[in-house]
C-alpha cells in the first residue's frame, strides 16, 4: 500500500493543490492507517476494518476532532482508488462523519462492576440501600434521574420488572433479574422501614432523613464505592447504563432489545454500540466458519 500512499499524497499536492499543512496530516492518517491494515489487499478491506481502526485511535486517546479528520482522509483515499481504478467499491463511502464516536463510552469491565456492587457494607441499613440501587442500575441501564425517581408502586418484584418512565415522559417496563430482585427485596424488609421510622413515602430509595434520594446524593455514593473498589474517579451512573448495554451485547443480544431497555427512542442512538455486534459477529464467524482459519 506504500506506493499507493505516496501516489495518493502527490495528487493532494499537485491536482487538488491542498496546503502542506493538510497534505502531511492527510500523508500521517492514511500512513497509520497502512500500518493497521498491515499486508491485507486493498480490495479486501471492508467498512467494518475502517471503523475498527477509528476506535482504536479513539482508545489510543485520539480527539473527535482528530477522528473526523482522520475518517476525512480515509474517504479520500478511498475516492482517489476508485476514480485510478484501483478499487471498484468503496468500503468507506457509507460511513458517516464520527459526531456520534466522541459519544462511544469507556466501559467498565464486569470484574469491576463485581468489585463496585459488593462494595456497600451489608450489615447497615444504608448499605442494604445502597446495594440495591447499584444493583438495580446495572440490572436495568436505568438513567440516574429515572433510577432517583423510582416509587415502590414502579417495582413488582413477583414478576421481575419495573415501569419507569425516560425522556419525553416515554414509559418503558425493564425486567429486573433475580439478583436486583433480591437486593431491592432486601432492601424493602430490612432497611427502608428503619429509615422511614414510622413514616411514609412514595419513592423507592429514600435517605437516612426520610427524603427522597438525589441525582447529587446518588453521585456522592457513587464516588465513594468507586474508590473503595479501586475503580477510575471518571466512573458515572452512566458508566453503569452503558456497562449494561455493553455487557448484553457480548453475551448476545440484539441491538433492537437493548433499544427498548436503554429507552432510546432512535436506534441510531443505540448504535454506538455496534463495533460490540461486529467484534462479537467476527468472533462468531472465526468460531464457526468452516473456512475461517
Amino acid at each position: 500500500m506504500n506506493d499507493t500512499v505516496l501516489e495518493f499524497t502527490q495528487f493532494l499536492k499537485i491536482e487538488k493543490r491542498h496546503s502542506v499543512h493538510t497534505v502531511a496530516a492527510y500523508g500521517r492518517d492514511i500512513a497509520q492507517f497502512s500500518d493497521f491494515a498491515g499486508e491485507r489487499a486493498l480490495e479486501t478491506l471492508t467498512s467494518a476494518d475502517i471503523r475498527t481502526f477509528l476506535l482504536k485511535l479513539r482508545e489510543e486517546g485520539k480527539s473527535s476532532r482528530s477522528l473526523a479528520r482522520c475518517l476525512s482522509a480515509v474517504k479520500s483515499f478511498f475516492r482517489f482508488l476508485i476514480a485510478e481504478n484501483y478499487l471498484k467499491e468503496n468500503p468507506a463511502e457509507i460511513l458517516e462523519s464520527p459526531k456520534l464516536w466522541r459519544h462511544i463510552p469507556d466501559v467498565i469491565s464486569l470484574d469491576q462492576v463485581e468489585a463496585l456492587l459488593a462494595s456497600p457494607n451489608p450489615k447497615t441499613l444504608l448499605g442494604i440501600r445502597d446495594k440495591a440501587m447499584l444493583e438495580i442500575l446495572y440490572a436495568t441501564g436505568l438513567r440516574v434521574s429515572e433510577l432517583v425517581s423510582l416509587r415502590v408502586s414502579d417495582v413488582d418484584l413477583k414478576v421481575g420488572f419495573l415501569r419507569t418512565l425516560g425522556k419525553g415522559s416515554k414509559e418503558r417496563v425493564v425486567p429486573i433479574g433475580a439478583v436486583a430482585n433480591e437486593a431491592v427485596d432486601d432492601y424493602l424488609l430490612r432497611s427502608r422501614p428503619s429509615l422511614l421510622k414510622g413514616r411514609s413515602a412514595n419513592e423507592l430509595f429514600i435517605t437516612r432523613r426520610c427524603g427522597k434520594m438525589t441525582r447529587q446524593g446518588f453521585w456522592k455514593l457513587l464516588k465513594i464505592y468507586a474508590l473503595k473498589a479501586n475503580i477510575k474517579p471518571s466512573l458515572s451512573p452512566h458508566s453503569l447504563r452503558h456497562a449494561f448495554a455493553t455487557h448484553l451485547l457480548e453475551r448476545g443480544a440484539d441491538l433492537r432489545s437493548v433499544q427498548e431497555m436503554l429507552g432510546h427512542s432512535d436506534i441510531s442512538t443505540t448504535q454506538i454500540y455496534t463495533h460490540i455486534l461486529e467484534e462479537r459477529m467476527r468472533e462468531v464467524h472465526d468460531r464457526f466458519h468452516p473456512r475461517a482459519g
